[in-house]
């Protein structure tokens, strides 16, 4: 299994890169599944439904399943938030995991950045991103594509994912 990054601001359009980068590689054959870092307090359950009233009772996880997919729900509590390599080992191993966030993190990443954002670029303090899709012009001496170059987003993808493996065991080593 294969990991990589995509950091940038609020609003540069990473979501909407993926939402066109995923086809394109499933199209290829791979199996692809995505992490992705929230800053906010979020819920995937509904109030008053009867998983809502299992975790508000006190259950660690709960687990809803249908015919179509399941759902697992881990209450931390009063638990500190898990790194990027307890996430990984609870999924179903794919060929490509791509993480959008926990930019702090050391795994490789691409920054996505929109101009019309007024943010600075990351990857000039983050020697962790290995290339760049943005629609400002740039000096960068990484490598540099279009946001709307879609497939050269997913080449750059695969040729940058290191394997999760890799990841763990020199998260393990600096740790």
């Amino acid at each position: 299994m294969k990991l990589i990054g995509l950091a940038g601001w609020s609003g540069a359009g990473k979501t909407t890169l993926l939402t066109r980068v995923i086809p394109l590689l499933t199209a290829r054959g791979l199996r692809v599944s995505t992490i992705k870092h929230a800053h906010h307090k979020f819920d995937v359950d509904t109030p008053g439904k009867d998983s809502h009233a299992h975790r508000e009772a006190g259950a660690t996880e709960v687990l809803v399943s249908s015919g179509r997919r399941f759902a697992l729900m881990h209450e931390l509590r009063d638990e500190p938030e898990w790194p990027l390599r307890n996430l990984l080992a609870k999924i179903t191993p794919v060929d490509l995991v791509i993480v959008e966030g926990f930019k702090a993190d050391a795994h490789p990443k691409i920054e996505v950045h929109r101009i019309a954002n007024g943010k600075p670029f990351l990857h000039v303090h983050d020697s962790a991103i290995v290339a760049l899709v943005t629609d400002a012009p740039t000096a960068a001496s990484l490598p540099v594509f279009a946001l709307d170059d879609i497939a050269a987003v997913a080449d750059m993808m695969l040729a940058k994912a290191v394997t999760v493996a890799d990841l763990i065991a020199a998260d393990s080593a600096g740790a």
